[in-house]
């Protein structure tokens, strides 16, 4: 690999890409997307390699709607791949209520999502006795598989005044419905959870040695976001609140030594060599001027992960550094 397109780790990578999604297909093939800045459309591009995803084409594969649902705040695409068929799974707001976010599906039949013809399957679709979900505030939703089944994480808001943001767990009946009722996995517990707004969202899975780590952002969008992790085993029942630990401390923070604020929403991917690496967006300013959520400088990094002997992923700004 020449220099050129040497993969440069904990520093900006794709800038002003927030929410960044990274997935590696059957065929080798790489793709990425993320929220753009004005909020406005679902952007993919792809390559034969993660490096080469920084200068790839990107190709607007969808827009929103000129009014009504789908009509603001296009927000944390992510590209799955299930029974043959393209899924991108984002949340949304009204045009005529901006704050109205709730989870949406598009999906692809054909071979290439970026050519294919992307269709709207609308919000997704609850179990038949759950008469809550997707009611209030809902986004961020993300999907994993574990023996067979499919399961549906996402972060919905709760209460009064501000709110407060869990994250839930499902299967899957279809890649559009699910099968049971939610079950809340975690709630801001934590003082680091609550920085100016009480937040989990943005999760993320990775599996290792029979176990299933789910990542999480925590706290408002500016210098206090972080992530934090839940994990349990792929035996549990993931439906079960029960069978997953939740980490006491942030598992990323901001490091203003490394001029890195904000770290959070992160997806997983391998690299071309097969080792893990996580995708995220952080700062580089420590102050934003004005609402940290309109500011363009959230920008994609990657970093690689290493192992415990405990068998626990590790996040350190220190990986990769030469």
């Amino acid at each position: 690999m020449n220099k050129n397109t040497e993969l440069k780790y904990n520093e900006p990578w794709i800038l002003q890409r927030a929410d960044p999604y990274v997935y590696k297909h059957v065929d080798g093939t790489y793709y990425f997307t993320a929220s753009v800045p004005a909020y406005d459309k679902i952007v993919l591009r792809k390559s034969s390699t993660l490096s080469g995803l920084r200068d790839a084409e990107e190709i607007e594969i969808w827009h929103m709607h000129e009014s009504g649902v789908m009509g603001a705040h296009i927000w944390a695409p992510e590209l799955h791949y299930i029974d043959g068929a393209w899924y991108i799974y984002f949340s949304a707001g009204n045009k005529e209520d901006k704050w109205k976010i709730r989870p949406y599906i598009l999906q692809c039949k054909d071979a290439d999502p970026i050519t294919g013809k992307w269709n709207e399957l609308g919000k997704i679709q609850r179990a038949e006795d759950d008469e809550f979900s997707f009611e209030a505030f809902s986004l961020d939703a993300t999907v994993f598989e574990n023996k067979g089944e499919y399961y549906y994480v996402w972060a919905e808001k709760v209460g009064v005044g501000k709110q407060i943001s869990n994250l839930y767990i499902a299967k899957m009946e279809t890649p559009w419905k699910l099968k049971t009722v939610q079950v809340m996995l975690t709630t801001p517990d934590y003082d680091w959870e609550r920085v100016g707004f009480w937040v989990n969202e943005g999760p993320a899975v990775i599996k290792r040695n029979g176990k299933i780590f789910l990542t999480y952002s925590a706290s408002d969008t500016g210098e206090a976001y972080c992530m934090g992790m839940l994990s349990a085993s792929e035996d549990d029942d993931l439906l079960d609140p029960r069978v997953w630990k939740k980490e006491r401390f942030p598992i990323l923070k901001s490091d203003e030594s490394r001029s890195i604020f904000g770290p959070g929403h992160n997806s997983f991917t391998v690299d071309d060599e097969g080792r893990d690496i996580c995708v995220f967006h952080a700062r580089n300013e420590k102050v934003i001027e004005g609402d940290p959520l309109y500011n363009p400088g959230r920008h994609a990094r990657l970093m690689p992960v290493e192992w415990s002997e405990e068998g626990k992923p590790v996040f350190s700004y220190e990986y990769g550094e030469k």
